[in-house]
């Protein structure tokens, strides 16, 4: 065994800590401008942007009103698809059914007891 005293930790220098935060800013600076601020889709808009300067999909995202009144139509679009019939694709013979009876032609499908 040695007769010296157990090493203290040297302590880290604050210029060291700020170099490995600035660097790993400038790399997460390029991954935010390449995904976040120029990615085609986005999903949030901020209110600042003027309706004009928006797609036409993206335009509902304009105003909170706008956005209301989109989902608003998008609810009762849904709602309208849940209680009528129409043709999907005439040529593939798929159809839209009301969702009650739709449940009652798969209950009566999957529901009979297997022998």
């Amino acid at each position: 065994m040695s007769d010296s005293p157990p090493r203290s930790p040297r302590p880290v220098s604050l210029v060291a800590v700020a170099a490995v935060l600035l660097g790993f800013a400038l790399f997460l600076l390029p991954l935010y401008w390449a995904y976040v601020r120029h990615r085609p889709g986005r999903l949030f808009i901020p209110e600042s942007t003027p309706a004009e300067k928006l797609s036409k999909d993206q335009a509902w995202q304009a105003t909170g009103a706008s956005r209301l009144a989109y989902l608003n139509d998008l609810r009762a679009r849904q709602e309208k698809q849940l209680d009528t019939y129409a043709w999907i694709d005439r040529k593939a013979g798929i159809v839209q059914l009301p969702i009650d009876r739709a449940m009652e032609l798969v209950i009566r499908q999957y529901g009979k007891k297997q022998p």
